[in-house]
């Protein structure tokens, strides 16, 4: 099944030429094939990884200064690149957007936002000073306690259920790992 909000492959990433979407021989689902040269382009989810990063009693919340979603607060988290674990791309995503020194802690969310073809990895972040020097990315970055958190005002539902998580494992005393899929 071809996702109807994402943008079809229209030419061959290894020549160039106009490709046709069909299921090739070896496999069960459309791919986009070239028929001049034999490439098969496939078409896999993007990976966003990104942290919970804490305070004392508060969490971290960069406004960002870029769309989508321009001026909403979010955890600061972005695409993994290549060459990159997880862990190390949720590491340079803070430090990108909030310029926050942090420990690293466990995986804490995994959410599969199957509709754009994303998935979603936001770690446990222990802040090593409330200093932040911001990216470009960023307006401003912030702590804030679970009462002052601008829920109405969050870029992005993967943001709002992580938090939500956070905030109720943290009364809890037990950090488990979160898993679920937003469709």
């Amino acid at each position: 099944m071809l996702l109807s909000t994402r943008a079809r492959i229209q030419h061959c990433r290894a020549c160039g030429t106009a490709v046709d979407y069909r299921v090739p021989p070896d496999d069960n689902r459309e791919r986009a094939m070239c028929g001049a040269c034999g490439h098969i382009q496939y078409e896999n989810p993007l990976n966003v990884v990104g942290t919970v990063p804490v305070w004392q009693d508060k969490v971290l919340l960069c406004r960002r200064n870029i769309e989508p979603r321009l001026g909403y607060w979010t955890l600061p988290a972005g695409f993994l690149e290549l060459g990159e674990s997880t862990a190390q791309g949720a590491l340079r995503e803070t430090d990108e957007e909030a310029g926050a020194q942090i420990e690293l802690g466990p995986l804490f969310s995994l959410l599969n936002v199957v509709q754009v073809g994303q998935v979603h990895l936001f770690y446990l972040a222990t802040l090593q000073s409330d200093a932040f020097n911001p990216g470009p990315e960023t307006i401003e970055a912030q702590l804030f306690a679970e009462h002052e958190v601008p829920w109405d005002e969050l870029a992005f539902r993967t943001v709002k259920i992580t938090l939500r998580h956070y905030f109720e494992c943290r009364k809890a005393g037990r950090f488990d790992l979160h898993c679920s899929d937003i469709l």
